[in-house]
């Protein structure tokens, strides 16, 4: 099973639970969607009715748990801590783990300073440890470990929910997308018609050339008739050339006397 299709069971799995628990009812299963080794979104479960009325309660930092775990970073985590509840290991696991797919939005070359100082790793060593057993095989990320220049080179990163306002930039992007791909269809089909008039013009000066071909051919075995039947003549047993020495030969006179 891939990771989209088991993520999508496990967050069909919390979207029933949460509609149908309320008040302080919500707040394990919080805990439960944000410790879960494979979720790595969360709007859905934030956007159900029940969820969102923790908003004004004593339960309503949950509601800002489960916001940090859909749009937020390690480094959110620590600039709010005092507003947020205290994460357990497998928590902040996971922070980190979207840390990385968020830094991969943007980047496809991740210098491992960079990502020392987001993830709070201290040497190289535990970096790639963490990128290879944590991000690599749990299927989150593909990529090149690049010890020489000290980088990580993503090739895959699963996407993360979308942030408020991140959706009108995507379709304008999207849009900009579409009218570039269509000046280039329209561009490429310009140079079709082109191509197909030259191909015409082509065939056209071809079919040209081979009819003045066919034209001298013609004309050369006509010529060659003409020439053959003139030697035809010219050889026959007393034709032109037999005539011409009897005219030259002397005559000889025989006179008979009685």
């Amino acid at each position: 099973m891939d990771i989209e299709q088991k993520q999508a069971e496990v967050i069909d799995h919390f979207v029933k639970q949460a509609s149908v628990l309320k008040g302080p009812a919500l707040v394990p299963l919080i805990v439960e969607a944000t410790s879960n080794p494979s979720l790595f979104a969360f709007s859905e479960i934030l956007s159900v009715p029940n969820v969102l009325e923790l908003e004004g309660t004593e339960n309503s930092v949950y509601v800002g748990l489960l916001r940090l775990f859909a749009h937020g970073t390690w480094s959110d985590y620590k600039s709010n801590a005092d507003r947020l509840p205290q994460l357990s290991a497998d928590q902040v696991l996971k922070l980190k783990q979207l840390t990385v797919l968020t830094q991969a939005e943007t980047d496809k070359v991740l210098p491992y300073s960079q990502l020392m100082q987001e993830l709070d790793v201290t040497n190289v060593r535990e970096l790639e440890d963490f990128l290879i057993n944590e991000c690599m095989y749990a299927g989150i990320v593909r990529g090149k470990l690049d010890q020489l220049q000290r980088c990580f080179e993503v090739q895959f990163a699963a996407g993360r929910d979308l942030r408020p306002g991140q959706l009108g930039n995507m379709i304008q992007t999207l849009s900009d997308w579409l009218s570039t791909s269509d000046n280039m269809l329209l561009s490429i089909q310009e140079k079709i018609k082109w191509a197909d008039g030259m191909s015409e013009s082509d065939k056209k000066h071809r079919k040209d050339v081979e009819d003045r071909i066919e034209e001298v051919k013609k004309s050369l075995s006509l010529k060659a008739d003409d020439f053959r039947g003139h030697e035809e003549i010219y050889s026959e047993p007393g034709g032109v050339m037999d005539y011409e020495e009897d005219r030259t030969r002397p005559k000889s006179w025989t006179l008979d006397i009685y």
